[in-house]
C-alpha cells in the first residue's frame, strides 16, 4: 500500500502502523486492514426497541465506505474488532442487499470477525499477531493491544471528530459506522488507558496531536 497524504504512520508495540483519515488502521508488515465498531443495523435495532427512528441507510453507506477502503489499501486480511452488528438480532435483520454486500466483502479478502459487547455471537473475543493482541475492549495491564469500543472523539476548532488514541500499551480506534456517537478523548476511562501519547484525528487527512493536549 502507498500511504499517501490521507494516512499517518507511527510505531506501536514495535510495529509500524498507519492511521488512515477514514478511521481504519493499516498494518503494512501484515498487509492487514483493521476496522472497529461498524454497528451494522443500528437503525433497525433502535426502531425494534422503540427508540428514535433513524433513516435506515447507515448499513449500506458503512459497507460502501468499507469497500472503498479495501479498494484503496488492497489488504490480504481484514480484521473487524467487534460490534460489527448493533446486536445479534440486527445481524439477522440485514436486507438481502446489505447481506450480499457483506458476504462479498468477506469473500473478497480473508476476514476475521471478533466479538464485541453488542454482538457476542460474531466470533472469538481476541486474536494475537506479531506481539500485539487485537480485541474489542482494551484490557489494562494486558497490552500492547489494539481495540475499539469507546468510539473516541476530539473537538478541534469547534468540530468533534473521531480520533485514534495511541498510548504505550493501548491503541484505540474510532468507530467506523454511522450513528455510533462517541466518548470524549479525555474522559476518565480513556485517560486511564491512554494518559499520554498521540491522538490522530480522522478526516481528509489524518492529523496527529500530542496527548495530553497542550
Amino acid at each position: 500500500m502507498i500511504e499517501g497524504g490521507a494516512g499517518y504512520g507511527f510505531r506501536f508495540g514495535g510495529q509500524h502502523l498507519v492511521a488512515r483519515g477514514s478511521g481504519t488502521l493499516y498494518w503494512p508488515d501484515q498487509d492487514m486492514l483493521i476496522v472497529a465498531d461498524l454497528h451494522l443495523g443500528k437503525s433497525e435495532r433502535m426502531a425494534r426497541r422503540g427508540g428514535t427512528l433513524l433513516p435506515p441507510f447507515e448499513t449500506r453507506e458503512t459497507l460502501a465506505r468499507l469497500g472503498a477502503e479495501l479498494t484503496a489499501t488492497r489488504p490480504a486480511r481484514l480484521v473487524l474488532l467487534g460490534d460489527i452488528f448493533d446486536d445479534d438480532l440486527a445481524a439477522h435483520a440485514l436486507t438481502e442487499t446489505d447481506r450480499a454486500t457483506l458476504d462479498a466483502i468477506a469473500a473478497r479478502v480473508e476476514t476475521l470477525f471478533l466479538a464485541g459487547n453488542h454482538d457476542v455471537a460474531s466470533g472469538p473475543v481476541d486474536w494475537a499477531c506479531a506481539g500485539l493482541v487485537l480485541r474489542h475492549i482494551a484490557v489494562p495491564g494486558q497490552g500492547p493491544d489494539i481495540s475499539g469500543h469507546y468510539h473516541p472523539k476530539l473537538s478541534l476548532a469547534g468540530r468533534s471528530r473521531p480520533v485514534f488514541l495511541v498510548g504505550r500499551d493501548h491503541l484505540i480506534l474510532p468507530a467506523f459506522g454511522h450513528y455510533t456517537g462517541g466518548l470524549a478523548h479525555d474522559a476518565p476511562v480513556l485517560r486511564a488507558l491512554v494518559p499520554a501519547g498521540l491522538a490522530v484525528l480522522t478526516g481528509r487527512r489524518a492529523l496527529p496531536l500530542p496527548l495530553p493536549l497542550r
